[in-house]
């Protein structure tokens, strides 16, 4: 492994979770040194709402809507789920008061290094595919032995692209538990 495929592939995404760690710890923070740590009871709300909205992007892609367009509803997922996961992960703070909580919470940070591992490995398997299909081209390789030398290659990126099949179910964990979550407090919580 080369040192520009370590900056250029690994550690934008490690770069990404730890800004996602600092943003969320720095926030709780700020509440907790201004003595405002009951904003953070609320921060869930706006934090799932920017969640929802960023579905645009999945109802998008199964045609449920067709309005706006895809690579920019895509990276409105990105930081919009990003966002509202920051928020929600506020909102649960670093308090041990709610089990189920605390499941939703981990399910969704679950989701979202899900969501940026397939970014990440979609993006770096296709320019690599991408690449190497060049390189062969440029030395003059037939298109048969092309396709020969780069079928394993070609089957393990298709196989990256279906990381979703892991993501969705990981997303729709996520919701139930937020789900019984915001059940819940409409349920127990004294409404203050």
């Amino acid at each position: 492994m080369s040192i520009g495929l370590i900056i250029r592939e690994i550690v934008p995404f490690y770069l990404r979770l730890v800004v996602f760690a600092v943003v969320t710890l720095l926030i709780d923070l700020l509440l907790h040194l201004f003595d405002m740590v009951w904003i953070g009871r609320y921060l869930g709300i706006p934090g799932v709402l920017l969640i929802l909205v960023s579905f645009r992007h999945s109802l998008r892609k199964r045609k449920l809507i067709a309005a706006a367009n895809p690579v920019r509803l895509l990276r409105q997922h990105e930081w919009l789920a990003w966002a509202g996961s920051t928020l929600v992960l506020v909102h649960a703070g670093i308090h041990f008061n709610s089990v189920l909580g605390w499941l939703a919470a981990a399910a969704m940070v679950v989701n979202v290094v899900s969501g940026l591992t397939g970014k990440y490995l979609v993006q770096r398997s296709q320019r690599w595919l991408k690449q190497a299909r060049a390189d062969l081209e440029g030395a003059g390789q037939p298109d048969d032995a092309i396709e020969q030398r780069l079928f394993w290659d070609s089957l393990a990126a298709g196989l990256v692209r279906k990381w979703r099949i892991v993501h969705l179910p990981i997303s729709l964990v996520f919701a139930v538990l937020a789900l019984a979550h915001i059940v819940a407090i409409f349920l127990f919580w004294g409404w203050k």
